[in-house]
């Protein structure tokens, strides 16, 4: 696990300023490091740099940039090849220097090409320079689990695996860019490919990357939608033999990811996922997995008396720290530096927590990350089951609600899942109703209305069942967006890797064969991976609410942070900004302050759109004043 940056320009970026961009991601990698500028024809120029974190031959043989014998490809990479020894036998005319998955990939390339990327198992970032004809790939893994951006302007390419590294470049110029604001409001976090600046872009999963002399080209080698399709033709229809095989792929993905040259552990939340994890981790291991958990003061909050029992059970060595509000709050400050975007999925700080425990004793995790977009954990998949069922009611009440007074209160008075199917009529957007509250709320917050919220392209995914639908989206947004981009930043905050073996490139695929019934049963979420965990795991033991790290920010919001907000909100500061509304948002923010969250049935639970907005300030504060 590293981080990776460069650049690819006329231009030359000296040496110096490439060792500078390079230490913004220290973090990243604090065992070692290297910069390096290669010339190339037509008078262009392209650097590499690398941070290294050493799971991996520790050795000096591991350096990075790693360039082939005759000096014609050279790489950087962040993350694991997960079947390299395997690729490895399959290069047996390849002189290899040392035992790390990175000389693999220049062996694969030399051999295959860019192809080779197609045989790849594994979480990476890649960029390969070739000198034969001077192209540069940057390659994404297929879920999106290590993260890469890139800068494109005037026939310059710069590329890092943070943004830090592009904002220190003399050739970057920070430009907001505002049509995403009203979907990272919303959605909480900037969806791919775009950033929260004009000119930079995510490098979208399962995307490569050519850039050659000044020209962009950029395809996908790896889609949901269509790997979908593909094997979702060849269904396994036996429950049981679909467990077993499912069973198998899970020790096996588990197995490749318990191999490193330092200590391995694993969070250990008491969820369904991360005891699944933990429990065939303990049954491979040759001695006590170390699993950690964080416990929180608020009853209502806490799994970590769950997590202990299974601990127990499974014998791991188990680690468990209770934190506080105060705990919490004081990594406030902490959140733009390490995710050098506004991000505002709260939860983000309890898993920088959990990982600053874990650090003190290993370099590596495992954690369940993936079981519910795969297997159906979410009750928005169960919400949707139930709306479609009742779409042709959500019709007539589409109608209906239009109606002066009587429709509306008629409306008022249905339960969530019937105003969610009366919301729209748009089969484009049909997974994402329910939210016109706070899309109108964000709507009036913005001086620049900018892209819908909604994620435009449902269609693609061709499928009629919409929590499966839905279960796809989440594969190609939420899951990279989120998810994991919270937990990437967040361990590496702390120079720890996470693995994550729900999203081994065997299980996705092999979940895409699993019929519907096998994941979410008419409100039987995950059944599949449930039936896999009480083979290791009382039932008992496992089956409660799904509750997730929470973070008090209602509170925090009215209390702690209410002048810190306050400030943020002052008329002549949004004025100059010129970014918000000033009037409309100070009066949403400041009813806010007043009222606070009113509950679920109500839906005017408006922290969901302030805390976005305290973020975004909290990062403009330390980037853009």
């Amino acid at each position: 696990m590293c981080g990776i940056c460069g650049f690819y320009s006329q231009k030359i970026e000296s040496l110096d300023n490439l060792t500078v961009m390079n230490v913004t991601m220290r973090h990243r990698g604090p065992d070692d490091h290297g910069e390096e500028i290669y010339p190339l024809h037509n008078s262009f120029y392209a650097g590499f740099a690398h941070r290294r974190l050493a799971i991996m031959d520790l050795s000096a043989l591991g350096h990075q940039p790693m360039h082939s014998a005759d000096k014609r490809v050279s790489v950087i990479f962040n993350g694991e090849i997960y079947n390299f020894r395997e690729l490895r036998e399959e290069l047996d005319g390849y002189l290899f220097r040392s035992q790390c998955d990175t000389e693999v990939l220049i062996a694969a390339y030399l051999k295959w090409g860019i192809s080779c990327i197609d045989k790849l198992n594994g979480m990476f970032a890649i960029a390969i320079l070739d000198r034969s004809d001077d192209s540069l790939y940057l390659v994404r893994d297929r879920i999106g689990k290590k993260p890469l951006y890139y800068y494109l302007r005037d026939e310059t390419l710069l590329f890092a695996s943070e943004l830090k590294p592009i904002m220190k470049s003399k050739w970057f110029e920070r430009e907001i860019e505002t049509d995403i604001l009203g979907s990272y409001l919303y959605h909480m976090c900037i969806p791919a490919p775009f950033t929260v600046f004009k000119n930079v872009y995510k490098l979208e999963p399962g995307s490569i990357l050519k850039f050659h002399y000044g020209t962009m080209k950029k395809w996908k080698y790896w889609d949901v939608s269509l790997k979908y399709h593909e094997l979702s033709q060849n269904q396994v229809r036996d429950f049981e033999s679909a467990k077993a095989e499912l069973k198998d792929k899970l020790r096996e993905s588990v197995r490749a990811r318990l191999i490193a040259d330092v200590p391995v552990g694993a969070f250990l939340s008491g969820g369904y996922d991360s005891s699944l994890v933990c429990a065939v981790a303990q049954e491979i291991s040759k001695q006590p997995v170390k699993t950690y958990c964080i416990g929180f003061e608020q009853k209502e909050l806490n799994e970590a008396e769950y997590s202990k029992k299974i601990a127990a059970h499974l014998g791991t060595e188990h680690t468990e720290v209770y934190i506080s509000d105060k705990d919490m709050y004081n990594m406030l400050d902490e959140l733009p530096r390490y995710y050098d975007e506004p991000f505002a999925d709260s939860s983000q700080i309890a898993t920088m927590l959990v990982s600053m425990i874990a650090k003190k004793d290993v370099s590596v995790v495992l954690s369940g990350d993936g079981g519910d977009e795969l297997f159906g954990g979410y009750n928005i998949y169960t919400k949707l089951q139930q709306a479609q069922r009742m779409d042709l009611q959500g019709a007539l009440m589409y109608y209906i609600r239009k109606l002066p007074i009587v429709g509306q209160k008629c409306f008022t008075n249905r339960s969530m899942v019937q105003r969610m199917v009366s919301d729209s009529r748009d089969r484009e957007i049909k997974t994402q109703i329910g939210v016109n509250g706070y899309m109108e709320a964000i709507k009036s917050m913005l001086l620049h209305e900018g892209a819908s919220c909604y994620y435009p392209f449902e269609s693609r995914y061709a499928v009629k069942e919409w929590d499966v639908r839905r279960m796809l989206l989440d594969m190609d947004t939420y899951l990279p967006d989120d998810i994991l981009c919270k937990v990437d930043r967040a361990s590496m905050k702390y120079s720890l890797e996470c693995r994550c073996p729900l999203l081994d490139r065997d299980i996705i695929e092999y979940s895409y064969r699993l019929p519907q019934n096998m994941k979410d049963d008419n409100g039987n979420q995950k059944k599949i991976l449930k039936s896999i965990a009480y083979d290791y795991i009382p039932q008992e033991l496992l089956d409660r609410p799904k509750q997730g790290f929470g973070v008090p920010v209602n509170i925090w919001l009215r209390n702690q942070l209410r002048e810190q907000l306050e400030a943020y909100s002052e008329y002549d500061f949004l004025k100059r900004q010129g970014i918000f509304h000033a009037e409309n948002t100070r009066k949403i923010i400041f009813s806010y302050l007043e009222q606070g969250d009113q509950g679920k049935e109500s839906g005017a639970n408006f922290s969901k759109i302030i805390w976005p907005y305290f973020i975004f300030q909290q990062w403009y504060a330390m980037y853009m004043a």
